[in-house]
């Protein structure tokens, strides 16, 4: 019911400055670059997994990995529902590799607020990581050694008349900074995709009070969508998605891509998901190692896939 009144209330909105789109393959002929096709596994077993029994005996949704020099830093939310208080608490893990990763010993290195699907962004010398709160409320962190974290605050995101936008959930927000301007990308019950921009991250406007894109209309992505990560390669943007068309739980995810020439319009691309639907793999993100990009999957587990002319989704 709630989906459907979604649609609904999307479809008749009335766009002035940009106009939502049901992403079509049909919209770009050659349109993904050969970095980001034909991935595969890179091993046979995911590269980082929950811990039983402690408190992340579970993993949550998408975590955030950078590569600093040699190290990849993995941030990572965990959680046990046999712990009370339950919360979603943050961990972080090294690696030399990307693939074989230690725990930090202080673990969790930030558990006083809720912290869910976070992504991070550097900006002179500061890491900013926007994460999903208690109740899918985005909020803002930072840090300047990514194990001590401060919490800034709940983003404040505004309609485009400056009006807050209407309560609810509103999460997997996922950040971009060029020129001055911060954007920032979220979903609302993951029924389409909006985007606000700030120049301080103090106050987010949106550019359109409809979505930028929405569900479908592929049936792998035509219930829930939202996106993971952005990033600008050979002039263009592109985002990895993450959409299903599962109509019951436990739901099949995949990890797909979108593609932009001022991040406002955009259009799926027409390489499909990047991964087989049936291996259920989300919550994506394109790390570049230093010869090549890597695509890892983190929704309950790490994995790690690699590019191969031989992979076919």
């Amino acid at each position: 019911m709630l989906v459907s009144s979604l649609r609904s209330y999307i479809t008749v909105i009335v766009v002035t400055a940009w106009t939502a789109v049901s992403l079509t393959e049909a919209s770009y002929a050659q349109d993904l670059p050969a970095a980001f096709q034909n991935f595969k596994s890179a091993v046979d077993a995911p590269v980082f997994t929950s811990s039983p029994g402690n408190w992340d005996a579970l993993i949550r949704e998408r975590g955030w990995i950078l590569k600093t020099g040699e190290t990849y830093h993995l941030w990572y939310t965990g959680y046990n529902p046999d712990r009370q208080p339950f919360s979603m608490q943050l961990g972080y893990a090294t690696s030399l590799d990307g693939s074989t990763w230690t725990r930090h010993p202080q673990n969790p290195i930030f558990d006083d607020v809720w912290i869910e699907d976070m992504m991070i962004v550097k900006h002179n010398n500061t890491l900013y990581m926007f994460a999903e709160g208690a109740k899918d409320q985005p909020q803002l962190l930072k840090s300047t050694d990514g194990i001590a974290w401060q919490r800034m605050g709940t983003l404040d995101v505004r309609r485009t008349d400056g009006t807050k936008i209407a309560a609810g959930p509103y999460g997997t927000p996922t950040a971009f900074f060029e020129h001055g301007t911060w954007h920032l990308f979220y979903e609302r019950r993951d029924q389409g995709v909006w985007l606000a921009t700030s120049k301080n991250m103090s106050v987010w406007t949106n550019v359109s009070d409809a979505p930028l894109i929405v569900p479908g209309p592929d049936e792998y992505d035509d219930l829930m969508i939202a996106m993971n990560q952005v990033i600008k390669y050979e002039g263009r943007y592109y985002a990895v998605l993450h959409g299903t068309g599962s109509p019951t739980k436990p739901r099949d995810w995949c990890t797909y891509m979108a593609v932009s020439d001022d991040l406002k319009a955009w259009r799926k691309c027409s390489r499909g998901p990047l991964l087989p639907v049936r291996d259920n793999k989300s919550s994506g993100q394109l790390v570049y190692d230093g010869q090549q990009f890597r695509l890892y999957t983190m929704h309950a587990r790490v994995d790690l896939h690699v590019p191969s002319p031989e992979a076919v989704p």
